[in-house]
Protein backbone atom coordinates (compact mmCIF):
# COMPACT_ATOMS: atom_id res chain seq x y z
CA UNK A 1 0.00 0.00 0.00
CA UNK A 2 1.06 3.74 -1.02
CA UNK A 3 1.72 5.65 2.48
CA UNK A 4 -0.26 8.13 2.75
CA UNK A 5 -0.97 10.89 5.66
CA UNK A 6 -1.47 13.86 6.90
CA UNK A 7 -1.80 17.37 5.99
CA UNK A 8 -0.13 19.97 7.33
CA UNK A 9 -3.51 20.18 9.29
CA UNK A 10 -3.03 23.39 11.44
CA UNK A 11 -0.56 25.26 9.61
CA UNK A 12 -2.31 25.48 5.97
CA UNK A 13 -5.52 26.18 8.32
CA UNK A 14 -4.08 29.50 9.66
CA UNK A 15 -4.89 28.07 12.91
CA UNK A 16 -8.21 28.46 12.46
CA UNK A 17 -9.72 30.54 13.82
CA UNK A 18 -8.70 33.61 13.53
CA UNK A 19 -11.36 34.26 10.69
CA UNK A 20 -14.30 32.83 13.31
CA UNK A 21 -12.53 33.10 16.73
CA UNK A 22 -11.24 30.16 17.75
CA UNK A 23 -12.62 26.61 17.03
CA UNK A 24 -11.40 24.35 19.81
CA UNK A 25 -13.81 21.75 18.50
CA UNK A 26 -12.19 21.39 14.77
CA UNK A 27 -8.61 22.66 16.09
CA UNK A 28 -8.63 19.52 18.19
CA UNK A 29 -10.31 17.54 15.05
CA UNK A 30 -6.74 18.23 13.01
CA UNK A 31 -4.90 17.31 16.15
CA UNK A 32 -6.65 14.10 16.62
CA UNK A 33 -6.22 13.21 13.06
CA UNK A 34 -2.09 13.83 13.10
CA UNK A 35 -2.57 11.26 16.01
CA UNK A 36 -4.41 8.78 13.50
CA UNK A 37 -1.64 9.39 11.00
CA UNK A 38 1.02 8.15 12.95
CA UNK A 39 -1.18 5.65 14.00
CA UNK A 40 -1.72 4.18 10.50
CA UNK A 41 2.08 4.64 9.81
CA UNK A 42 3.00 2.14 12.81
CA UNK A 43 0.94 -0.24 12.01
CA UNK A 44 1.39 -1.09 8.33
CA UNK A 45 4.18 -3.48 8.73
CA UNK A 46 1.91 -5.48 10.60
CA UNK A 47 -1.13 -5.99 8.33
CA UNK A 48 -1.92 -7.99 5.27
CA UNK A 49 -2.26 -4.79 3.44
CA UNK A 50 1.29 -4.19 3.81
CA UNK A 51 2.90 -7.03 5.59
CA UNK A 52 6.71 -6.32 5.77
CA UNK A 53 6.82 -7.47 8.99
CA UNK A 54 6.96 -11.22 9.74
CA UNK A 55 4.31 -10.58 12.80
CA UNK A 56 1.19 -9.44 11.78
CA UNK A 57 -2.39 -9.02 13.66
CA UNK A 58 -5.80 -8.92 11.74
CA UNK A 59 -6.64 -5.97 14.41
CA UNK A 60 -4.63 -3.59 12.69
CA UNK A 61 -5.99 -4.45 9.28
CA UNK A 62 -9.38 -3.01 10.49
CA UNK A 63 -7.64 -0.31 11.41
CA UNK A 64 -5.71 0.98 8.48
CA UNK A 65 -8.92 -0.05 6.16
CA UNK A 66 -11.03 2.36 8.44
CA UNK A 67 -8.21 5.19 8.15
CA UNK A 68 -7.34 5.06 4.51
CA UNK A 69 -10.73 5.27 3.71
CA UNK A 70 -11.62 8.71 5.33
CA UNK A 71 -8.70 10.58 6.64
CA UNK A 72 -6.55 12.23 3.60
CA UNK A 73 -10.67 13.58 2.76
CA UNK A 74 -10.65 14.86 5.88
CA UNK A 75 -7.70 16.53 5.87
CA UNK A 76 -8.58 18.29 3.15
CA UNK A 77 -11.68 19.64 4.24
CA UNK A 78 -10.48 20.74 7.67
CA UNK A 79 -7.91 22.86 5.62
CA UNK A 80 -10.25 23.95 2.84
CA UNK A 81 -12.61 26.01 5.63
CA UNK A 82 -10.79 28.80 6.05
CA UNK A 83 -9.81 29.28 3.37
CA UNK A 84 -11.84 31.97 1.74
CA UNK A 85 -11.99 33.93 5.25
CA UNK A 86 -7.96 34.49 4.31
CA UNK A 87 -8.38 35.09 0.81
CA UNK A 88 -10.37 38.30 1.81
CA UNK A 89 -7.85 39.68 4.38
CA UNK A 90 -5.09 39.46 2.19
CA UNK A 91 -4.02 41.48 -1.00
CA UNK A 92 -3.48 39.26 -4.54
CA UNK A 93 0.00 37.74 -4.20
CA UNK A 94 -0.17 37.75 -0.46
CA UNK A 95 -2.03 34.74 0.12
CA UNK A 96 0.09 32.48 -3.04
CA UNK A 97 3.29 33.54 -0.87
CA UNK A 98 2.17 32.39 2.71
CA UNK A 99 1.26 29.20 0.91
CA UNK A 100 4.25 29.20 -0.88
CA UNK A 101 6.31 29.23 2.27
CA UNK A 102 3.83 27.60 4.53
CA UNK A 103 3.61 24.80 2.25
CA UNK A 104 6.20 24.47 -0.58
CA UNK A 105 8.88 25.21 1.43
CA UNK A 106 8.47 22.74 3.63
CA UNK A 107 7.39 20.15 0.90
CA UNK A 108 11.03 20.38 -0.93
CA UNK A 109 12.91 20.05 2.66
CA UNK A 110 10.85 17.07 3.17
CA UNK A 111 11.24 15.71 0.23
CA UNK A 112 14.77 16.15 -0.04
CA UNK A 113 15.67 14.94 3.77
CA UNK A 114 12.65 13.01 5.73
CA UNK A 115 12.13 11.20 2.47
CA UNK A 116 15.18 9.64 1.53
CA UNK A 117 16.07 9.01 5.15
CA UNK A 118 12.82 7.30 5.89
CA UNK A 119 12.80 5.14 2.41
CA UNK A 120 16.73 4.24 3.35
CA UNK A 121 15.34 2.02 6.19
CA UNK A 122 13.75 0.02 3.43
CA UNK A 123 16.44 0.07 1.39
CA UNK A 124 18.40 -1.54 4.09
CA UNK A 125 16.76 -4.61 4.21
CA UNK A 126 17.45 -5.16 0.31
CA UNK A 127 21.17 -3.85 0.43
CA UNK A 128 22.32 -3.83 4.23
CA UNK A 129 25.29 -2.73 2.29
CA UNK A 130 24.46 0.11 0.47
CA UNK A 131 25.64 3.96 1.76
CA UNK A 132 23.22 6.53 1.93
CA UNK A 133 24.96 8.97 -0.18
CA UNK A 134 24.58 6.40 -3.04
CA UNK A 135 20.95 6.21 -2.10
CA UNK A 136 19.96 9.66 -1.88
CA UNK A 137 21.81 10.71 -5.13
CA UNK A 138 20.32 7.50 -7.16
CA UNK A 139 16.54 8.29 -5.73
CA UNK A 140 16.96 12.14 -6.74
CA UNK A 141 18.53 11.82 -10.29
CA UNK A 142 17.54 9.04 -11.51
CA UNK A 143 14.24 7.93 -9.44
CA UNK A 144 11.88 6.36 -8.22
CA UNK A 145 11.70 8.96 -5.70
CA UNK A 146 8.55 8.73 -3.55
CA UNK A 147 7.30 11.69 -1.73
CA UNK A 148 5.66 9.29 1.43
CA UNK A 149 3.41 11.12 3.37
CA UNK A 150 4.18 14.80 1.63
CA UNK A 151 2.52 14.45 -0.97
CA UNK A 152 -0.52 15.99 0.83
CA UNK A 153 1.42 19.35 1.15
CA UNK A 154 1.60 19.95 -2.62
CA UNK A 155 -1.15 18.73 -3.55
CA UNK A 156 -2.94 21.25 -0.85
CA UNK A 157 -0.75 23.96 -2.13
CA UNK A 158 -2.27 23.33 -5.41
CA UNK A 159 -6.02 23.48 -4.19
CA UNK A 160 -5.02 26.82 -2.04
CA UNK A 161 -3.55 28.37 -5.45
CA UNK A 162 -6.39 27.30 -7.46
CA UNK A 163 -8.61 28.51 -4.43
CA UNK A 164 -6.64 31.64 -4.75
CA UNK A 165 -7.73 31.89 -8.84
CA UNK A 166 -11.05 31.57 -8.26
CA UNK A 167 -11.66 33.92 -5.69
CA UNK A 168 -9.95 36.51 -7.56
CA UNK A 169 -12.21 35.41 -10.54
CA UNK A 170 -15.41 35.51 -8.51
CA UNK A 171 -15.61 35.99 -5.07
CA UNK A 172 -19.18 34.56 -4.80
CA UNK A 173 -18.29 31.43 -6.39
CA UNK A 174 -18.74 28.77 -3.36
CA UNK A 175 -21.77 30.30 -2.18
CA UNK A 176 -23.70 27.74 -2.88
CA UNK A 177 -22.12 24.94 -1.31
CA UNK A 178 -22.65 27.93 2.29
CA UNK A 179 -26.14 28.12 1.40
CA UNK A 180 -26.25 24.19 1.05
CA UNK A 181 -24.07 24.44 5.04
CA UNK A 182 -26.57 27.18 6.25
CA UNK A 183 -29.56 24.75 5.50
CA UNK A 184 -27.08 21.67 7.06
CA UNK A 185 -27.25 23.82 10.16
CA UNK A 186 -31.01 22.50 10.73
CA UNK A 187 -30.92 19.40 8.49
CA UNK A 188 -26.71 17.72 8.66
CA UNK A 189 -28.23 14.75 7.20
CA UNK A 190 -29.18 16.95 3.99
CA UNK A 191 -25.83 17.80 3.44
CA UNK A 192 -24.36 14.10 4.38
CA UNK A 193 -26.12 12.88 1.85
CA UNK A 194 -25.30 15.85 -1.03
CA UNK A 195 -21.71 15.20 0.32
CA UNK A 196 -21.89 11.64 -0.42
CA UNK A 197 -23.90 12.17 -4.15
CA UNK A 198 -21.50 14.43 -4.88
CA UNK A 199 -18.37 12.48 -3.95
CA UNK A 200 -19.54 9.14 -5.53
CA UNK A 201 -19.89 11.05 -8.80
CA UNK A 202 -16.35 11.98 -8.75
CA UNK A 203 -14.65 9.13 -6.97
CA UNK A 204 -16.49 5.87 -8.93
CA UNK A 205 -15.82 7.11 -12.44
CA UNK A 206 -11.94 7.29 -11.31
CA UNK A 207 -11.80 4.41 -9.79
CA UNK A 208 -12.98 2.59 -12.67
CA UNK A 209 -10.96 3.99 -14.90
CA UNK A 210 -7.68 4.29 -13.06
CA UNK A 211 -8.13 1.29 -10.43
CA UNK A 212 -7.57 1.84 -6.54
CA UNK A 213 -4.01 1.49 -6.61
CA UNK A 214 -2.23 3.93 -9.72
CA UNK A 215 -0.29 6.98 -8.66
CA UNK A 216 0.17 9.80 -11.32
CA UNK A 217 3.84 10.11 -10.84
CA UNK A 218 6.29 12.86 -11.91
CA UNK A 219 9.69 12.79 -9.64
CA UNK A 220 8.45 13.38 -5.76
CA UNK A 221 5.13 14.66 -6.83
CA UNK A 222 2.70 11.77 -6.89
CA UNK A 223 -0.93 11.31 -5.86
CA UNK A 224 -3.19 8.44 -6.24
CA UNK A 225 -5.17 8.93 -9.29
CA UNK A 226 -8.52 7.30 -8.36
CA UNK A 227 -8.85 9.72 -5.22
CA UNK A 228 -7.64 13.30 -7.35
CA UNK A 229 -10.95 14.54 -7.43
CA UNK A 230 -11.93 13.29 -4.40
CA UNK A 231 -9.92 15.13 -2.64
CA UNK A 232 -10.60 18.38 -4.22
CA UNK A 233 -14.18 18.24 -3.85
CA UNK A 234 -13.48 17.90 -0.08
CA UNK A 235 -11.22 20.99 -0.63
CA UNK A 236 -13.44 23.06 -2.19
CA UNK A 237 -16.57 21.92 -0.21
CA UNK A 238 -15.05 22.59 3.07
CA UNK A 239 -13.82 25.86 1.47
CA UNK A 240 -17.19 26.64 0.85
CA UNK A 241 -18.53 26.43 3.81
CA UNK A 242 -16.37 28.77 5.37
CA UNK A 243 -17.22 31.14 2.19
CA UNK A 244 -19.98 33.12 4.00
CA UNK A 245 -22.44 31.99 7.39
CA UNK A 246 -20.01 29.73 8.69
CA UNK A 247 -21.65 30.32 12.39
CA UNK A 248 -24.97 29.77 10.92
CA UNK A 249 -23.94 26.73 8.84
CA UNK A 250 -23.66 22.78 9.19
CA UNK A 251 -20.35 23.40 11.63
CA UNK A 252 -22.11 25.71 13.68
CA UNK A 253 -21.62 25.26 17.64
CA UNK A 254 -25.73 25.54 17.99
CA UNK A 255 -25.88 23.64 14.69
CA UNK A 256 -27.66 20.28 14.89
CA UNK A 257 -24.63 18.40 14.04
CA UNK A 258 -22.90 20.02 16.91
CA UNK A 259 -25.71 18.62 19.36
CA UNK A 260 -26.48 15.14 17.86
CA UNK A 261 -25.25 12.02 18.83
CA UNK A 262 -22.05 11.00 17.59
CA UNK A 263 -22.65 7.37 18.40
CA UNK A 264 -25.42 7.63 16.36
CA UNK A 265 -23.43 8.77 13.03
CA UNK A 266 -20.86 5.91 14.02
CA UNK A 267 -23.63 3.15 14.05
CA UNK A 268 -24.81 4.19 10.60
CA UNK A 269 -20.72 4.27 9.15
CA UNK A 270 -20.74 0.90 10.76
CA UNK A 271 -23.10 -0.46 7.82
CA UNK A 272 -20.82 0.82 4.63
CA UNK A 273 -17.24 -0.22 6.69
CA UNK A 274 -19.24 -4.10 7.17
CA UNK A 275 -19.87 -3.66 3.32
CA UNK A 276 -16.69 -3.08 2.34
CA UNK A 277 -14.95 -5.81 4.65
CA UNK A 278 -17.73 -7.99 2.96
CA UNK A 279 -16.43 -6.97 -0.82
CA UNK A 280 -12.92 -7.62 0.53
CA UNK A 281 -13.84 -11.39 1.46
CA UNK A 282 -15.47 -11.59 -1.71
CA UNK A 283 -12.49 -10.99 -3.03
CA UNK A 284 -10.11 -13.22 -1.39
CA UNK A 285 -12.47 -15.85 -1.05
CA UNK A 286 -14.37 -16.07 -3.98
CA UNK A 287 -12.46 -14.58 -6.79
CA UNK A 288 -9.37 -15.77 -5.72
CA UNK A 289 -7.59 -12.24 -5.97
CA UNK A 290 -7.63 -11.47 -9.22
CA UNK A 291 -5.18 -9.55 -10.50
CA UNK A 292 -8.28 -7.31 -12.39
CA UNK A 293 -11.40 -6.92 -10.59
CA UNK A 294 -14.68 -6.94 -11.95
CA UNK A 295 -16.14 -3.64 -12.77
CA UNK A 296 -19.16 -4.30 -10.42
CA UNK A 297 -16.79 -5.11 -7.89
CA UNK A 298 -14.89 -1.84 -8.19
CA UNK A 299 -18.29 0.18 -8.72
CA UNK A 300 -19.76 -1.06 -5.19
CA UNK A 301 -16.53 -0.72 -3.43
CA UNK A 302 -16.46 2.81 -4.45
CA UNK A 303 -20.27 3.68 -3.43
CA UNK A 304 -18.77 1.83 0.00
CA UNK A 305 -15.74 3.85 0.15
CA UNK A 306 -17.60 7.43 -0.49
CA UNK A 307 -20.17 6.74 2.34
CA UNK A 308 -17.85 5.51 4.78
CA UNK A 309 -15.39 8.64 4.24
CA UNK A 310 -18.52 11.06 4.76
CA UNK A 311 -19.78 8.88 7.24
CA UNK A 312 -16.51 8.99 9.60
CA UNK A 313 -15.65 12.42 9.17
CA UNK A 314 -19.45 13.48 10.44
CA UNK A 315 -18.79 10.86 13.45
CA UNK A 316 -15.53 12.83 14.26
CA UNK A 317 -16.97 16.36 13.92
CA UNK A 318 -20.18 15.35 15.93
CA UNK A 319 -17.74 14.00 18.74
CA UNK A 320 -15.90 16.98 18.91
CA UNK A 321 -17.73 19.55 18.27
CA UNK A 322 -19.94 18.40 21.13
CA UNK A 323 -17.92 16.89 23.62
CA UNK A 324 -14.13 18.79 23.02
CA UNK A 325 -15.47 22.52 21.84
CA UNK A 326 -14.76 24.05 25.48
CA UNK A 327 -12.23 23.68 28.42
CA UNK A 328 -9.17 21.26 28.14
CA UNK A 329 -7.83 18.56 26.04
CA UNK A 330 -4.90 16.02 25.94
CA UNK A 331 -4.56 17.15 22.63
CA UNK A 332 -4.08 20.98 23.13
CA UNK A 333 -0.35 20.64 23.87
CA UNK A 334 0.30 19.04 20.86
CA UNK A 335 -1.72 21.37 18.89
CA UNK A 336 0.96 24.07 17.54
CA UNK A 337 3.39 21.19 16.61
CA UNK A 338 0.85 19.13 14.86
CA UNK A 339 2.11 20.21 11.50
CA UNK A 340 5.89 19.92 12.29
CA UNK A 341 4.93 16.36 13.83
CA UNK A 342 3.44 15.17 9.84
CA UNK A 343 6.28 16.07 8.17
CA UNK A 344 9.25 14.77 10.40
CA UNK A 345 7.43 11.54 11.53
CA UNK A 346 7.92 8.74 8.61
CA UNK A 347 11.77 8.95 9.10
CA UNK A 348 11.36 8.08 12.88
CA UNK A 349 8.21 5.43 12.31
CA UNK A 350 9.88 3.66 9.32
CA UNK A 351 13.71 3.25 10.91
CA UNK A 352 12.28 2.27 14.36
CA UNK A 353 9.97 -0.45 12.15
CA UNK A 354 13.72 -1.64 10.82
CA UNK A 355 15.38 -1.97 14.15
CA UNK A 356 12.24 -4.40 15.30
CA UNK A 357 12.14 -5.87 12.09
CA UNK A 358 14.62 -9.14 13.81
CA UNK A 359 12.62 -9.28 16.86
CA UNK A 360 10.30 -12.08 17.95
CA UNK A 361 7.83 -9.37 19.25
CA UNK A 362 4.11 -9.94 19.39
CA UNK A 363 3.09 -7.30 16.42
CA UNK A 364 0.46 -5.09 19.11
CA UNK A 365 3.79 -4.70 20.95
CA UNK A 366 5.89 -3.77 18.13
CA UNK A 367 2.82 -1.53 16.69
CA UNK A 368 2.58 0.10 19.90
CA UNK A 369 6.52 0.91 20.67
CA UNK A 370 6.68 2.18 17.16
CA UNK A 371 4.21 4.46 17.50
CA UNK A 372 5.15 5.51 21.08
CA UNK A 373 8.31 6.45 20.15
CA UNK A 374 7.46 7.93 17.06
CA UNK A 375 4.93 10.21 19.15
CA UNK A 376 7.70 11.05 21.22
CA UNK A 377 10.73 11.60 18.62
CA UNK A 378 8.66 13.42 15.92
CA UNK A 379 7.18 15.82 18.55
CA UNK A 380 10.86 16.23 20.21
CA UNK A 381 12.21 17.24 16.65
CA UNK A 382 9.56 19.51 15.74
CA UNK A 383 9.98 21.71 19.20
CA UNK A 384 13.40 22.18 18.40
CA UNK A 385 13.04 22.72 15.05
CA UNK A 386 10.58 25.35 16.32
CA UNK A 387 13.41 26.88 17.97
CA UNK A 388 15.20 27.82 15.04
CA UNK A 389 14.53 31.59 14.25
CA UNK A 390 11.97 31.98 11.43
CA UNK A 391 10.79 28.31 11.58
CA UNK A 392 7.42 29.40 13.64
CA UNK A 393 6.47 30.77 10.33
CA UNK A 394 6.78 27.71 8.18
CA UNK A 395 6.06 25.39 11.03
Amino acid sequence: MKSIAHPAPAAPAENAARAHGRNLALDRARTFLTVVVVIHHAVIPYTYFGHTDPKSWLGFDMVVLATDSFFMAMFFFLSGLFVWPSLARRVPGVFARDRLLRLGLPFVIAALTVVPIAYYALALREQPDLRFGAFWWNMVTEGPWPSGPVWFVWVLLLFDLAAGALYRISANSLFWINRLSVQGFKSPALFFIVLVLVTGIAYVPMRLIFGPSHWFEWGPFSVQASRVLLYALYFFIGAGIGAGRFSEGVLASEGRLANSSWVGWGIVTLLPYSGLWGLIYVKREILDNPDTLPMWYEASYGVLFVVFSAGMMFTILAFFMRWKRSGWSILDPMQNDAYGIFLVHYAFVLWIQYWMLDLGWPAIVKALVAFIVTMAASWIATRVLRQIPGSQHVL
